[in-house]
């Protein structure tokens, strides 16, 4: 058993779970009352989508700049500093209430989240690398433990959700001020602890040398996400400030391009015009792939499960998949090493696995049926995050904390630009299309106004669904379901008889709507595959895969001058 290089590497260890678990609770919670949210201030799933992408696009922010700077300012600092974020974030989504207008509470929730998001991304630019540092030997397996922690968060977030959300009819705030616990803990654990240097930092490599390995490919990569979050965020920024809307102005394109353009040119400047190493390139470009299918559908997994069944199962099943993949966490060394399986044969089989998942997940049609679909999606994702970072230390330790940071980040904000909006927009626009088909008059009635309607990216404007009217019929729905539980009916079904024929139209269409959804999910993780098929055969050609160190300077030179001789 490794037991790391400092006398306390177990309990940074657990500290870094600790973290990282305070951050699964806050999202698994989050994403069972987004329907709450929905029908209590009227919001669209695009809407929806923004918010929830924000506890996601934060983090990126909170890992980018953390890695950069974590082996200069220390490990503890940037601890304090999210625990501070961490709290805050609280306040300033529990300021938002009914009776605001929309605008108001949407932003509430909306910088509540992302703040949220920075506190996690800070943690674990401490996190990761420290882990990395204290166990090198077996990064594979002491990350995935760390990363045991999400899962772990995601199911006691979805049993709040589950059984004091339905079940005691607990307040969302009281519910999502359940993460705070956590936060304490950690908080009590990093407390007064030396935390070790990177093998980077250890070597005294300067920042522009750790940065060449990532070169403009990767920081390209970096860079467009980050365009792609100011062209989003500029509205909401400035009717925070203002108090007028911004929404979807063209002009905030050229703005997000030139913020782009300017950190690129500082990546450059840092590296002195390095390209950067392709395989870095690629991981980033997977690693952006694998945020929007791994953290896009958590976050909506339960709502679109919940839909299709009911909610209590939608909940049950998300706290199961949860529970699959923290418990599969703990085996990735026995994969590794007694299977034979290296990190990127992991990834290329747990790929195909999540594709045949979400496709199977697209057809349930019972709770048992979802049972095993979700099982096989569960498997696929589980070493995704981990493994990824763990490829990165292995293959660029002078990169040090910087690359696995920027990684991680760009994971991320891809999941909270592209996974978590864009299925929203995915489910307002399937929705919309089997509605106006099936019933065009009780789309008319039932859509928003021609001035809420919402794009993303280069994608056309739909007027989806209004929130209410949608939270509305499902209300109804639950109602019917509960009066028949009462009088010893078993078919959850069977209530939807009880619904009006505009109502049951209405809920057919959204229940078509999240089936196409997840099919068009699924080839997220299809397209990984290509690309983990590509470096497995680049491995292979090179005489397979194995961990990268740091020659230190004294044995370099030593070695030269004996090939001198």
């Amino acid at each position: 058993m490794d037991n790391g290089i400092a006398p306390n590497a177990k309990r940074l260890l657990w500290a870094g779970f600790m973290a990282i678990l305070a951050a699964g609770i806050g999202f698994g919670v989050r994403g069972g009352i987004l329907a709450t949210w929905g029908a209590q201030f009227g919001f669209t799933g695009t809407e929806l989508g923004r918010i929830g992408g924000a506890g996601l696009t934060g983090f990126c922010f909170g890992i980018f700049i953390g890695g950069v700077i974590v082996d200069k300012i220390g490990y503890g600092k940037l601890v304090i500093a999210a625990f501070g974020f961490h709290v805050l974030s609280a306040f300033v989504t529990f300021a938002a209430m009914p009776e605001q207008s929309k605008m108001v509470a949407y932003n509430f929730l909306y910088w509540g989240t992302f703040i949220f998001a920075v506190a996690n991304g800070t943690l674990e630019a401490v996190a990761n690398p420290l882990v990395a540092t204290l166990f090198p030997n077996k990064r594979t397996h002491y990350l995935n433990i760390l990363h045991a922690s999400w899962p772990a968060g995601l199911v006691i977030g979805g049993a709040i959700g589950w059984w004091l959300g339905e079940g005691a009819g607990w307040h969302w705030k009281t519910q999502l001020g359940l993460f705070l616990l956590p936060t304490l803990i950690y908080g009590v654990m990093f407390l007064g602890q030396h935390m070790p240097k990177s093998e980077a930092s250890r070597q005294g490599l300067s920042l522009g040398e750790m940065f060449k390995d990532i070169g403009w490919l990767g920081g390209a990569v970096a860079c467009a996400l980050i365009a792609l979050f100011v062209k989003d965020a500029l509205g909401p920024i400035l009717h925070f400030f203002t108090g007028v809307e911004f929404f979807e102005k063209t002009a905030f394109w050229w703005v997000a391009l030139a913020i782009g353009g300017a950190l690129l040119f500082a990546v450059l400047a840092i590296t002195k015009g390095a390209v950067g190493h392709w395989l870095i390139f690629a991981l980033f470009l997977v690693h952006a792939l694998v945020g929007a299918v791994e953290l896009g559908t958590d976050g909506w997994v339960q709502n679109i499960t919940g839909n299709i069944l009911t909610p209590k199962e939608g909940k049950i099943l998300f706290v199961f998949t949860s529970a699959i993949m923290f418990s599969l966490r703990f085996c990735a060394d026995f994969i590794e090493r007694r299977l034979g399986l290296s990190p990127v044969g992991i990834l290329l089989t747990c790929s195909a696995l999540a594709f045949v998942g979400l496709q199977l997940t697209s057809r349930i049609e019972t709770f048992a049926g979802a049972m095993l679909a979700l099982a096989v999606y569960a498997f696929g994702k589980t070493f995704f995050w981990p493994t990824m970072l763990a490829i990165a230390g292995d293959r660029f330790p002078r990169t040090g904390a910087i690359a696995m940071s920027m990684m991680g980040g760009i994971g991320m904000m891809s999941a909270g630009m592209i996974g978590f909006p864009g299925l929203g927009y995915a489910k307002d626009r399937f929705s919309t299309d089997a509605l106006q088909q099936a019933n065009p008059a009780v789309y008319a009635a039932y859509k928003v106004p021609a001035t809420e309607a919402k794009g993303w990216l280069f994608f056309e404007k739909v007027e989806p669904l209004d929130g209410k009217k949608l939270g509305d019929v499902q209300q109804n729905l639950a109602v019917a379901r509960k009066e028949l539980e009462t009088a010893g009916v078993a078919d959850p079904q069977a209530a939807l008889g009880k619904l009006t024929s505009d109502e049951r139209a209405v809920f057919d269409a959204s229940i078509k709507g999240d089936r196409r959804t997840l099919v068009a999910d699924s080839f997220i993780p299809a397209a990984m595959a290509v690309i983990y098929l590509i470096i497995l055969l680049y491995f292979k050609a090179i005489g397979g895969y194995k961990a990268v160190h740091i020659v230190p300077v004294a044995e370099q030179q030593a070695a030269e001058a004996k090939a001198a001789t």
